[in-house]
């Protein structure tokens, strides 16, 4: 039986299972169809052809349909060059054009990647969104360092696939929405700053006129700070950081 390729995206609206909103401005957009990608990239050594590019709603990135030689269909990420007509493939000896996809230990230095594996076999989790890239490095034994888009250079084993090429719809980041129901269409529900309100709706509401938040620790409608590190100095992947990524000068 043929996987689906398409299934209808249910709205939740930023609400639990209980109704309630556990999520903030969001609701009211449009309907959508979830297309199903194929981040593993598991069709090993069969040969697929490009039918179609398509526009995704439900990413920055468009998506290639492909139309694989044993009559299988599946939509993966399409990268910058791959147009309709081109043959992509899964393999551990694929050529370096873009939309195949090898281990990184057979991926040469200097190489643009995207949709890259953390785990072996679990299917791509870094640089699948519009535009980005990311770079392999260095070769240190059963791993390899990747350039992430963030700046961040990374260990990841060398066993794990990754993608050629950059993802396309570079232009995404420069877009202009150009008016509210832009926003609206996509899901999102307007953000109103906590010192427009009152004091009984955030911390940062109430005084008289133009009130800042005064000395107060920038804090949540609920009370949580809401600047400062976020990472756990203690999580484990750290290991696998040969450099962090760059931040700004504050």
């Amino acid at each position: 039986m043929a996987r689906r390729l398409k299934i209808l995206l249910k709205k939740h609206s930023g609400r639990d299972a209980t109704g309630k909103v556990v999520v903030r401005h969001q609701g009211g957009r449009n309907k959508r169809q979830y297309r199903v990608i194929d981040f593993k990239r598991d069709k090993f050594n069969i040969i697929g052809k490009v039918s179609a590019i398509e526009y995704d709603p439900n990413r920055s990135a468009d998506v290639a349909l492909i139309h694989y030689s044993d009559g299988d269909k599946r939509y993966i990420l399409r990268p910058l060059g791959l147009n309709v007509g081109d043959k992509v493939v899964s393999s551990e000896d694929a050529d370096m054009k873009p939309g195949n996809s090898l281990p990184l230990k057979n991926i040469p230095i200097g190489q643009v990647i995207h949709n890259i594996e953390l785990s072996h076999g679990r299917g791509g989790q870094i640089a699948r969104s519009a535009g980005d890239q990311a770079f392999v490095m260095a070769r240190e034994g059963e791993l390899v360092h990747v350039k992430m888009p963030s700046t961040e250079i990374r260990k990841i084993k060398a066993s794990n696939y990754a993608t050629i090429g950059q993802v396309g719809n570079v232009g995404w980041k420069d877009r202009i929405l150009g008016s509210a129901g832009a926003s609206r269409h996509a899901g999102i529900r307007p953000n109103v700053r906590g010192v427009a309100m009152n004091p009984d709706s955030h911390p940062h509401g109430g005084g008289e006129g133009r009130s800042g938040i005064g000395l107060k620790h920038p804090k949540t409608y609920s009370g949580r700070h809401a600047l400062g590190k976020t990472r756990s100095p203690k999580k484990y992947s750290n290991k696998y950081i040969v450099k962090k990524k760059k931040t700004k000068n504050k």
